[in-house]
């Protein structure tokens, strides 16, 4: 679609466009409860130069996510994402060598400590890639947790759980705990340990920044929650 219009403006959280309300695909307003997030996606209503992309514009593409595929069933979009919590990243740990073990450790360790604390629950760390069965109490207490976050949490942590493979950073990460930098170097320190030792081709290159582009989406979109809501 070619732009059309003129002027983008926010009017009580809904994004217009020469005084028009912007749909979604679902054809529902966009309406945006978070101040600071809704100036955002105005932004990139504004930087649309003659052709709408929609790669160029992922807060948008976040927003009506939560508005048409999460708030009309918050829960079952969610235990999509507590799902993770049966496998995450951080519970598997490599034998060796020592470094990357070391790193793992130093990067992943902290994250677990906060969320055993945070969230009163016990976790099965193990080496190697078979699976391991998280205590029950352990998944149900992350279930509850992630099930009680509201739609525009939801979309902006589902990028940042799926990309990274760990849904106790993205709890981390949500909560404040840890910034989008530790997230990140938390999540590719056994793809940066495989690059370091063999290199990195084209295509790995490629998916690693379309991975980040997801990523710091996501968590851009939970900071501007965030920070409407200290206001």
């Amino acid at each position: 679609m070619k732009r059309f219009w003129q002027t983008v403006t926010v009017d009580g959280g809904e994004v217009r466009l020469d005084g028009r309300p912007v749909r979604t695909p679902g054809r529902a307003p966009l309406v945006i409860q978070f101040p600071r997030l809704a100036d955002a996606i105005a932004d990139e209503w504004r930087a649309v130069d003659s052709e709408i992309d929609p790669r160029a514009m992922p807060l948008t593409g976040l927003a009506n996510a939560a508005i048409d595929r999460i708030a009309p069933d918050p829960a079952v979009f969610a235990a999509g994402l507590a799902r993770y919590g049966e496998s995450d990243l951080l519970y598997y740990r490599a034998e060796g060598p020592a470094e990357l073990t070391r790193r793992q450790r130093a990067a992943w360790d902290p994250l677990l400590d906060w969320a055993r604390h945070r969230y009163d629950v016990h976790f099965e760390v193990t080496t190697g890639v078979i699976h391991r069965p998280q205590p029950p109490a352990t998944v149900a207490r992350l279930a509850e947790t992630v099930t009680a976050r509201a739609p525009f949490e939801l979309a902006g942590l589902s990028p940042v759980v799926t990309v990274t493979g760990s849904l106790i950073a993205g709890l981390a990460l949500l909560e404040g705990a840890a910034d989008a930098a530790a997230v990140w170097h938390a999540a590719r320190i056994d793809e940066d340990w495989q690059a370091e030792q063999w290199g990195e081709d084209d295509l790995a290159s490629r998916a690693r920044a379309a991975h980040r582009a997801d990523f710091d989406a996501g968590a851009r979109f939970l900071s501007l929650i965030s920070s409407s809501a200290c206001e």
